[in-house]
């Protein structure tokens, strides 16, 4: 019987991977530009930290962790997100004591959610994800937003919608839950039962349901636009404001509440308007989040953050026809002709990676023609072929392979004299 990758996961395989380090490339230089510093934190995490953080009502705890205890009956999750596992080590490692503030941190790597999977969705995926702790400033949401937009624009993606909505603070939410289950309970027997245990816990999670998502009450629910008091007005005010001088277009959707407990105030989604792309078209999503330390167990410290998923950023460009520069030469192939040569060839090879160029040579004894096949098939820029003949006279041939001009070179000083070619 073969044995094959489970269903949601993918095996990403040379020619591909390239691309994906690309992006992760940027993402680090970006970061470094908005001076967030990176993260590493467990895969697998304690599980009540998602339920205290992400939620228990969410689809996220009912339906999609990978939970399992381990031999000391400890009750822990594969990560289903980045967020909650920042905001621990945050408070774990006191870093609400260091100087500067806020602290902007970054992730990059495996989520997992046990979800049906389709085009750019997996139940193991990676996630790119940024976090600022430690201010309630409107202008770090700008910055926030900022960071993945340009993240985006600098990889060639120009179909994109930002949308933003303000979720207000706990005053605010008060007077909308109570909005929102007066205008549900009459009829709420229509809906899933999801909807239904969802009445009284966290009513503003009916919003965000799929299979509901057509009923005509969410079509005529109370908006959370309309209960914000003054103070949350001013703040989303402030957010559209400084959004407006950074030159970002967005969009202010009222039903934009996301799939997370812990969001208050400015929520956001980045999509895509590439034709083509696909009925789920969100390819980044984040927001505001006061409160989570301190579920935590750790001191007030606000802070806002977003996560994309690298597949979904990948389809995105592919639905753009957005071409990534992924360089795949090398510098030098050598061609060994001759067991002399081929033993040889072999210091040379180590000598020519040691000055900083990439190269290869032949390990399969092929004839001169099969090796310059091979040659091409790496899109080598030179070739340096060497036989017996070349041994005994110190000597070794350079093809330039885009003129194809040949070069004869003293074999002792190879390596100097390909560099000031190759620098040249």
């Amino acid at each position: 019987m073969s044995i094959r990758l489970p269903r949601g996961t993918q095996d990403i395989l040379p020619g591909q991977v390239e691309k994906w380090q690309l992006i992760e490339q940027k993402a680090r230089e970006l970061c470094h530009k908005f001076q967030y510093q990176e993260i590493r934190t467990p895969i697998f995490e304690h599980t009540d930290l998602f339920l205290r953080s992400v939620g228990d009502t969410t689809d996220i705890v009912q339906k999609e962790m990978y939970t399992f205890d381990d031999r000391g009956g400890r009750s822990l999750t594969l990560r289903p997100e980045g967020t909650a596992s920042t905001v621990r080590s945050f408070v774990e490692h006191k870093m609400f004591g260091q100087a500067n503030q806020p602290v902007k941190l970054y992730y990059m790597g495996p989520m997992f959610r046990y979800e049906r999977p389709q085009a750019g969705r997996f139940r193991q995926f990676v996630q790119f994800g940024v976090e600022a702790i430690g201010s309630d400033d409107p202008a770090i949401d700008a910055e926030v937003i900022a960071l993945a937009m340009a993240l985006y624009k600098e990889m060639g993606l120009k179909k994109l919608k930002l949308v933003i909505n303000s979720l207000g603070d706990k005053e605010s939410r008060a007077k909308h839950r109570e909005a929102l289950i007066a205008h549900f309970s009459p009829s709420i027997n229509e809906f899933c039962s999801d909807c239904q245990s969802r009445l009284e816990k966290n009513p503003m999670r009916i919003l965000d349901c799929k299979k509901d998502r057509e009923h005509p009450l969410m079509k005529t629910a109370p908006s959370i636009i309309d209960h914000l008091n003054d103070e949350s007005k001013q703040y989303f005010k402030k957010v559209q404001q400084y959004l407006t001088d950074l030159e970002i277009e967005f969009e202010v959707d009222a039903n934009l509440v996301r799939g997370l407990d812990y969001y208050t105030h400015t929520a956001f989604e980045i999509m895509s308007d590439a034709e083509g792309f696909g009925a789920i078209t969100t390819l980044c999503g984040g927001g505001r989040y006061n409160g989570l330390t301190e579920e935590v167990g750790g001191p007030e410290a606000p802070g806002i953050g977003f996560a994309l998923s690298i597949e979904r950023f990948l389809a995105a460009l592919e639905a753009e026809n957005v071409e990534l520069p992924i360089d795949q030469s090398i510098d030098c192939y050598i061609v060994a002709l001759g067991e002399e040569a081929r033993d040889y060839s072999v210091g040379l090879l180590h000598k020519l990676r040691h000055a900083g160029y990439s190269a290869e040579r032949d390990y399969s004894d092929r004839k001169i023609k099969a090796q310059f096949k091979a040659a091409d098939r790496m899109n080598a820029k030179y070739v340096a072929v060497i036989g017996e003949d070349e041994l005994k006279n110190n000597k070794i041939n350079l093809k330039i392979m885009d003129s194809g001009e040949q070069k004869e070179m003293e074999l002792a000083s190879f390596i100097q004299d390909f560099t000031a070619l190759y620098r040249n």
